[in-house]
């Protein structure tokens, strides 16, 4: 693993290695992109709506986390540099959780990974549930970040994909108020950034799946998590993903670990990095202390 130079240093490698893996998920033939760096446990990071795997590049030049940890971040078909399949111009885009499931499990078996652990933001936090109630047996851990059982939509997606309306301009617009006002203007600007690049319709076929496909209440309560651990973080700023929506599903979840974040909104990992790793690397070290087997 090629170590990153000091930020002060005028030209710098990054240990992100980026690749493309063609797949079969749920019977359609997929191109997906995905970056990786590290050694050790698997971790697969999942990205918010309507952007990609870029929002995890903090995390994959953390040395600590790569001294421990071999992290994978792939871009949903559609999203960044995976390109949608075949026919796509013929069909409207809208994730369900279905296909959602069927993404994560066919990329992890396509690369063999051993029981990975899984952290997905907002959106993927929300699958993270869904592979805690169902498929919890094929994971380490889990981490939902921004994650709850169900919010209360308080947008209207109905207007997001029209040829009068900038999408790219609107989503970041959109989004802007779930960043911390506390989180630095460089990383801010980054995380808006994905959101302008967004492809048509990308962001409002995600919130079908965020507000239609995957209410997840009165099904939380069936989690097991002696069988895989699961880690639940909030950020305190976070109006779409209230900390009150993350500890109400907590509630329902016996031995589940809920953290309410300082200083961070709906965007952990990308909008104050910093602060992040100030959460997320307990977690981490929790994980990899697990027993053999992860139980």
């Amino acid at each position: 693993m090629t170590a990153a130079l000091p930020q002060s240093q005028t030209t710098a490698i990054e240990p992100i290695i980026g690749r493309y893996l063609n797949l079969t998920i749920a019977g359609r033939r997929q191109r997906l992109y995905f970056e990786e760096a590290g050694d050790g446990i698997p971790l697969v990071c999942l990205h918010t709506a309507g952007a990609d795997g870029r929002q995890w590049r903090h995390l994959m030049t953390d040395e600590a986390v790569l001294r421990h940890f071999r992290i994978l971040a792939f871009d949903l078909p559609w999203h960044g540099k995976s390109n949608p399949p075949e026919g796509h111009e013929r069909e409207t885009y809208r994730l369900t959780t279905a296909d959602y499931v069927a993404t994560i499990r066919a990329f992890c078996t396509a690369l063999a990974l051993d029981r990975p652990v899984v952290m997905g933001c907002s959106i993927g936090g929300r699958i993270v549930l869904e592979l805690a109630i169902a498929h919890a047996a094929e994971f380490r851990a889990l981490i939902g970040l921004e994650a709850a059982d169900f919010q209360t939509p308080w947008y209207d997606t109905s207007w997001l994909n029209r040829p009068d309306v900038h999408g790219g301009e609107v989503c970041a617009a959109l989004i802007s108020g779930l960043i911390a006002p506390t989180s630095p203007p460089r990383s801010r600007h980054e995380t808006l950034w994905h959101y302008k690049q967004s492809g048509p319709g990308i962001f409002q076929g995600d919130l079908h799946f965020y507000r239609v496909d995957a209410d997840l209440r009165g099904r939380v309560s069936g989690i097991d998590t002696r069988l895989c651990p699961l880690f639940l973080l909030t950020g305190e700023y976070d109006f779409s993903c209230t900390p009150e929506d993350t500890k109400r599903t907590a509630a329902e979840i016996d031995g589940v670990e809920m953290t309410i974040m300082k200083d961070l909104g709906h965007f952990p990992m990308s909008e104050n990095p910093a602060q992040f790793r100030r959460y997320i690397l307990p977690v981490l070290e929790r994980i990899r202390a697990l027993p053999e087997g992860g139980r």
